[in-house]
């Protein structure tokens, strides 16, 4: 009885061991390198050892393995003889045959240990160290660098042996372990962080915005081509300056006999370089660039670099050859930080893309323009599905499913969306309000103070005829923004 208890103690010592070996690489793999870094240049001594451990992760993690490998086995030569020594009385007892005594209690030892060796030494250190990485790599670094030390030898045989094999399928094998992480890892990260209250919620959404980039493209970030306002190329320069008092707008689309001929691209200092008895008889077709034009499938890097490296304004043409609208360099900048306003744009209040307004039924409500993307509104704590559309206005008509009309209803989970005006067959404004009374943080307008910058493509202009062979759509054209109030001689001032 003595010996199998002995051994049943060394049995279990080992599963510890195992469990010390499993954190061990657990720890090692998940313990972000920075966080390590910071805390050993603040004199951390166990943090120096983990930092030297990741130097070299491949051969630690090798060493891991053959702790594992060498404890697993140990244990089930003593475990296993020991506990089926220690039920064969028992088990006896109970009236089974002598012959089947000892194959049952082998089986019943066989599933206690492994039960045993796989609660205590697999998954109460793997949860720990993933809970704790770098409480857990302090621990385990020192010891596990020293095993390591002593088996160098095996572990680097065993790797040399690895590497050939793995040399033979094609794949080079790599010392260290990739630490690089995907844009959707980061993105994942950074929304835990902001959730965590690590990161301010703006700076989140900076980076999440910035990270999410990439897969934009010119189609994503345009003006559409109902908002443009361009100007026929029989318009004069007078006209570009009457247009830029009614849009604020400085920079214009010039087309031939529709918006989809697009001939080149206006900008208001080119207006005003004409002596100002001749603007009234200068054509735009003289004075007008030609026209920058992008795919819609473009992405937003390339696309970057053109508007850049040739002008500020280009025209994206659909898949049919038409126009599908026009992008800014101010378009891209503010789909990474939002609005961008300056002392010549108008109030906020007086365009208010999304706000919150009084409560509805006691319920947190908010008013979005038609053309706010559809993204924006996760500020609000609003989740849209994937679908065929990008802003508001497109959502509210695939759920009902055709045009809306004032007052129609419909809803989404926890919320609902209410028509409040109709325009060119769109809605142009979107009562909001949560059906439930839990207000969102970072919400335009809540008690809490955080503020939106909630970017949604504003209506700029009022849409006033600028003059003969004026188009002026519903909105911005994505030029600079003027005071639509402003004399032929302050518009001057305005663009030099």
């Amino acid at each position: 009885m003595t010996i199998p208890l002995l051994l049943l103690v060394a049995a279990f010592v080992l599963i510890l061991a195992n469990g010390f070996f499993v954190a061990a690489e657990f720890g090692l793999v998940t313990v972000e390198r920075p966080e390590a870094e910071r805390a050993a240049a603040d004199g951390d001594r166990r943090a120096r050892t983990v930092v030297k451990a990741l130097r070299e992760l491949s051969f630690q993690l090798s060493g891991t393995q053959l702790g594992i490998t060498i404890t697993s086995l140990v244990v089930g030569m003593l475990a296993e003889p020991a506990l089926a020594a220690l039920l064969a009385g028992p088990l006896a007892a109970t009236g089974l045959p002598r012959g089947a005594v000892s194959g049952v209690a082998v089986v019943i030892g066989m599933l206690l240990a492994s039960a045993v060796q796989m609660v205590v030494g697999e998954l109460v250190p793997k949860n720990w160290a993933v809970s704790r990485p770098l409480q857990v790599a302090r621990f385990v670094a020192g010891p596990q660098h020293a095993f390591s030390r002593v088996f160098r030898p095996v572990i680097a045989g065993l790797n040399a042996v690895a590497n050939r094999l793995v040399r033979a399928l094609g794949v080079e094998p790599t010392d260290e372990m990739a630490s690089a992480r995907t844009p959707g890892e980061l993105v994942s990260l950074v929304r835990h962080s902001a959730r965590a209250g690590a990161l301010e919620q703006d700076t989140a959404d900076l980076f999440v915005r910035t990270l999410s980039l990439g897969e934009l493209t010119a189609q994503h970030v345009m003006t559409p081509r109902v908002k443009v306002s361009a100007l026929q190329h029989t318009a004069t320069a007078a006209d570009v300056l009457n247009l830029t008092r009614a849009t604020g707008l400085s920079r214009f689309p010039v087309y031939r006999d529709r918006i989809d001929e697009i001939t080149g691209v206006v900008h208001l200092k080119d207006a005003l370089a004409v002596p100002e008895p001749e603007r009234g008889r200068t054509t735009v077709s003289r004075i007008c660039v030609a026209p920058l034009l992008v795919p819609g499938s473009l992405p937003v890097q390339p696309l970057l670099e053109r508007l850049r490296s040739e002008q500020p304004m280009a025209v994206v043409v659909d898949e049919y050859g038409g126009t599908a609208g026009v992008v800014t360099l101010e378009d891209i900048v503010e789909e990474l930080v939002g609005e961008v306003r300056d002392e010549h744009d108008l109030a906020e209040d007086d365009s208010p893309e999304l706000a919150a307004v009084p409560a509805e039924d006691g319920r947190p409500s908010w008013e979005a323009d038609g053309s706010c993307r559809v993204q924006t509104l996760r500020r609000i704590g609003l989740e849209v599905p994937e679908g065929p559309y990008e802003t508001v206005a497109g959502l509210v008509a695939d759920l009902l499913g055709r045009i809306p009309a004032p007052g129609d209803r419909a809803e989404l989970p926890g919320w609902r969306l209410s028509v409040r005006r109709v325009g060119r067959n769109r809605a142009e404004r979107v009562r909001l309000v949560r059906l439930t009374a839990v207000p969102a943080a970072g919400a335009p307008g809540l008690p809490s103070g955080s503020r939106s910058d909630a970017r949604c493509p504003a209506a700029a202009g009022s849409g006033h005829d600028g003059g003969p062979g004026a188009d002026t759509g519903r909105g911005s054209a994505g030029g600079r923004h003027v005071d639509p109030a402003a004399r032929p001689a302050e518009l001057e001032g305005a663009t030099r």
